[in-house]
């Protein structure tokens, strides 16, 4: 993960009241002390297509919310990867 999107996270997801310290945890906790918060991870995933030009189709938004935080970014980095290469 670059250091560009791992910043990026680690400060959307402060922003969002996570109790994070690295976005390769997977067990940073979302603001009501959940692993999965959904609503908040599809509202990031949102933020990561605006900031960084890519879009997750249904099915891959769907996989994104049902993930750890730690899972989630690790995923949003894979996918943003190969889209920033073009």
């Amino acid at each position: 993960m670059t250091d560009e999107i791992r910043a990026f996270l680690l400060a959307a997801l402060t922003e969002m009241k996570y109790d994070v310290s690295d976005v390769d945890d997977d067990t940073v906790f979302g603001p009501a002390g959940l692993d999965v918060d959904s609503l908040g991870l599809a509202e990031l995933a949102v933020r990561v297509e605006d900031r960084f030009g890519v879009a997750f189709d249904d099915d891959e938004a769907e996989d994104l919310a049902m993930m750890t935080v730690g899972e989630f970014c690790r995923a949003v980095a894979a996918r943003i990867a190969p889209a920033s290469a073009h």
